[in-house]
């Protein structure tokens, strides 16, 4: 699977949407709810990302 800027990640306590995808690092918004898509910015190297998502879901777009 490769990553893409604006897929969404479905985990077990979250949802995470990659915002900015570089060569080696990934910006991304951690959220609880997509509804109301309130959350965090954070900012990862791609292996900690993989390491993060690894597991979760990757939801449809939509």
């Amino acid at each position: 699977m490769k990553l893409k800027q604006g897929q969404i990640w479905k985990t077990e306590t979250a949802f995470i949407r990659i915002v900015t995808l570089e060569r080696l690092s990934v910006d991304y918004k951690s959220m609880t709810d997509l509804e109301t898509m309130e959350g965090t910015h954070e900012k990862a190297t791609k292996k900690a990302f993989c390491r993060l998502i690894k597991g979760a879901r990757l939801m449809p777009n939509e």
